[in-house]
């Protein structure tokens, strides 16, 4: 998606959620700082050479969902790429599959996002006000190609093509590099596990964005957007289902 068409739809959600720009400004700046040189050239071009004319699964972290079971689905041939949102390069590779991509705002078990970047992942790390602490930690770990994002204007090195959570994020992603088809796998807005009432408020206010976000997408663009549902079956994105994405 461009970014002209995706700005309007975030500033809503940003102001909605309440975040600053100063601060997502902040820990761009940052995240470029830390970035090795070769990370900042060519993002979308790198990823776009992983990704372009397959069919993309795209992968979250449902509770029980597991891993996408690529031995089982009957792919139309175009080959087979793997994004993994955040936690779910986990689930991956317990699976042996290693991620084509992984997307990741560094939130979730960022040691298995280490060890897939280390077997091959290109890992796209999201910089947002809130992550400063672990970009400083995490970004220096990572021994293998990486490419930057944050929610603001794309340009010196680091990407914006739509997306909010992790999840959304990474199907935005896969569309802007040419994927044939989008596969949605281990997605679920409406069960959320947080500690306290307020954690979950907060949680499923995201993830009514993040289902709003893949509506978007679905509604405009011409790549095919599908849920891949554990008995095997496709559908056609619907932000009404329960078979939408809870991003991790």
């Amino acid at each position: 998606m461009e970014y002209a068409d995706w700005a309007p739809f975030y500033e809503k959600l940003r102001r909605e959620l309440g975040f600053a720009m100063d601060r997502e400004e902040a820990s761009a700046a940052r995240l470029r700082e830390l970035l090795p040189l070769a990370a900042l050239e060519h993002p979308l071009e790198r990823v776009t050479s992983r990704l372009r004319g397959k069919e993309v699964v795209v992968v979250g972290l449902a509770p029980r969902a597991g891993p996408p079971p690529l031995w089982r689905r009957p792919f139309t041939g175009a080959g087979i790429g793997t994004v993994a949102a955040d936690g779910a390069a986990a689930t991956c590779l317990e699976a042996g599959i290693v991620p084509d991509v992984v997307v990741s705002d560094l939130d979730g078990p960022v040691a298995s996002e280490v060890n897939a970047n280390r077997r091959g992942s290109l890992v796209v790390v999201h910089a947002h006000g809130d992550n400063r602490e672990a970009l400083e930690e995490w970004v220096p770990q990572f021994p293998g190609e990486l490419a930057g994002s944050w929610a603001g204007p794309p340009g010196n090195g680091l990407l914006d093509v739509g997306g909010f959570t992790d999840g959304d994020r990474s199907a935005f992603l896969a569309e802007t590099a040419g994927a044939a088809r989008i596969l949605l796998w281990g997605f679920d807005f409406d069960h959320v596990e947080e500690p306290t009432p307020e954690l979950a408020a907060r949680k499923r206010s995201k993830l009514a964005w993040a289902r709003r976000a893949l509506s978007e997408l679905s509604s405009g663009s011409r790549t095919p957007l599908l849920v891949w549902r554990r008995d095997g079956t496709l559908v056609p994105y619907s932000d009404a289902g329960r078979d939408a994405p809870s991003t991790r």
